[in-house]
């Protein structure tokens, strides 16, 4: 019953995400509100993809539990989830969001990947039966929610910003995150970047790459100081 809780707030956060995303950045010229559009377009999809992925996923383990399928039918299930859901977060990558807009994106991607980490955790415990696992699981899919959340709050925030930009409304930043998730976000944001622009030995393919990777950084860094409390 936990999980499936912290699935439907889940699942409710993304469809605030859908409903805010198609109006977003609809000012300026026409070529502005049409990348707007599109951006908001894009990342809706993404999002309804990576829900409609995790309630595929929960579905069949109430299938097993309910006796429906077996235990191999699930797990043979989960390793095409496993590959499904690798190549929708590959999509976020695929993005050109608004500078506004570009850290909320990250810290979509980042739950999609920790909620993706709980995901093989439980399929650990599916197959060995170690609790640890299980225990695993359900911590980073609070972890996945609890950076989904954030991600909405700066999107969100990216909005009002750009609201304020135009209309003088008011402009807010996200209250109540700890330092200690500062941090931690952070760090995610720079692995990332280590991902993205480094190779498989850790190098750089060439300096215009180690330029790339040195600015992603100072993005991260700049995102930390910008939220620390």
């Amino acid at each position: 019953m936990k999980k499936k809780k912290i699935q439907n707030i889940i699942i409710l956060s993304i469809a605030i995400v859908i409903i805010g995303t198609i109006i977003v950045y609809n000012y300026s010229t026409d070529i502005t509100k049409q990348k707007g559009l599109q951006f908001g377009n894009e990342l809706s999809q993404i999002e309804n993809n990576v829900s409609d992925i995790q309630g595929k996923f929960y579905s069949e383990k109430t299938k097993w539990v309910e006796g429906d399928i077996s235990k191999e039918e699930l797990l043979k299930f989960y390793k095409i989830h496993i590959i499904e859901f690798r190549e929708e977060i590959s999509e976020y990558d695929k993005l050109t969001p608004p500078e506004l807009f570009q850290s909320s994106v990250t810290l979509l991607k980042i739950s999609a990947e920790t909620q993706l980490e709980s995901d093989l955790q439980f399929i650990e415990w599916i197959k060995t039966g170690d609790e640890a696992a299980k225990i695993r699981s359900d911590t980073l899919i609070q972890e996945s929610y609890e950076y989904q959340n954030l991600g909405l709050v700066e999107f969100q925030t990216a909005k009002v910003g750009i609201k304020h930009y135009v209309g003088g409304e008011k402009f807010e930043e996200p209250q109540g995150v700890s330092p200690q998730k500062v941090v931690q976000v952070s760090e995610k944001m720079k692995e990332q970047c280590n991902d993205q622009f480094r190779n498989e030995s850790g190098e750089f393919d060439s300096n215009e790459i180690e330029i790339e990777w040195f600015n992603c950084n100072n993005k991260a860094e700049e995102w930390k100081i910008q939220h620390m409390p």
